[in-house]
C-alpha cells in the first residue's frame, strides 16, 4: 500500500510515539487523523495532522467516530492502534504488606486500555473497510514485555493479548483483503518511558543493548509504515528494540 494519498487513522497520537508515528505518515503523504483523549494535546497538533478527540476504551464513541472518518474521506485505508499505557507494579509487593498482591481493578484497567480497546477500535474501523470494500492496512503497537516482563504482569499479559489478536485478525481478514501486523518496540527515549523507569533502570537497559542506546519514536515510525507499504506483509510482528532481545 502506498502511504501517499492514504487515510490513516492513528490512535494515542497527540503525543509522544503517537505522535512520531503521525508526522512521519503525514510526512509520506498520508492524509493522518489523530485521535486521542488529551485535547489539550490535541490543540497544539501541527498541520497538516486532523485532531480528533476520542477515547479508545468508549465503544459507542469509537463507532461514531469512525463512521464519521470515512464518510468525510470516503474511506479509511490505514488503522494504527497506538493508544496504550505503560504500567509497572510487582505482583507481590513486600514493601507493602498492607496491600501485598497485585490490585485486581489496575490489572482490569490496564487490559482495558492497552488490549480491549485495540479490539474496540479495529472493530469499528475494520467495519468501514469492509462495508466499503476498502483494502486495509491495521498495525497495532505491541512490546517487548508481551514475552513477560518481571513487574508488568497486568501490561504484560495485555501486549500478549495483541500480539495474539494480531496474528487471530491476520487469518481472518486476509479474504477482505485487509492486512494485521505488529510492531513491538523495545524501550523508547518517550515522556512515558522515563516516567514508568528509574534512570538506573534505562542505564541497565542501554548497556544491555547491543547499539548501547533507547530507541527513538521515528525507529518505531519507520516500521510501522514498512509494514503498511509491504503488501505481504501479514501477521508480523516487527521487533524494533536494537537486539535487546536477542
Amino acid at each position: 500500500m502506498k502511504l501517499e494519498g492514504a487515510i490513516a487513522v492513528v490512535t494515542g497520537a497527540a503525543q509522544g510515539l503517537g505522535l512520531a508515528i503521525a508526522t512521519h505518515l503525514a510526512q509520506a503523504g498520508a492524509t493522518v487523523v489523530a485521535a486521542d483523549r488529551d485535547e489539550a494535546a490535541l490543540a497544539r497538533l501541527p498541520a497538516p495532522l486532523q485532531p480528533c478527540r476520542l477515547d479508545v476504551t468508549d465503544a459507542a464513541q469509537v463507532k461514531a467516530a469512525a463512521e464519521a472518518i470515512a464518510q468525510q474521506h470516503g474511506r479509511i485505508d490505514i488503522l494504527v492502534n497506538n493508544a496504550g499505557v505503560i504500567m509497572s507494579e510487582p505482583f507481590v509487593n513486600m514493601m507493602n504488606p498492607a496491600s501485598l498482591m497485585h490490585d485486581l481493578g489496575r490489572f482490569e484497567d490496564c487490559i482495558r486500555v492497552n488490549m480491549t480497546s485495540v479490539f474496540i477500535v479495529t472493530s469499528a474501523v475494520v467495519e468501514q473497510m469492509v462495508r466499503r470494500r476498502t483494502r486495509g492496512a491495521v498495525v497495532n503497537i505491541s512490546s517487548i514485555s508481551a514475552t513477560g516482563n518481571e513487574g508488568q504482569v497486568a501490561y504484560s499479559a495485555a501486549k500478549a493479548g495483541v500480539n495474539a489478536m494480531t496474528s487471530a485478525l491476520a487469518k481472518e481478514l486476509g479474504r477482505w483483503s485487509i492486512r494485521c501486523n505488529a510492531v513491538a518496540p523495545g524501550f523508547i527515549g518517550t515522556d512515558s518511558t522515563r516516567r514508568a523507569l528509574s534512570e538506573a533502570t534505562l542505564k541497565h537497559i542501554q548497556a544491555n543493548t547491543p547499539l548501547r542506546r533507547l530507541g527513538e519514536p521515528v525507529d518505531v515510525a519507520r516500521a510501522v509504515a514498512s509494514a503498511i507499504e509491504n503488501d505481504f506483509m501479514n501477521g508480523a510482528v516487527l521487533q524494533v528494540d536494537g537486539g535487546l532481545t536477542l
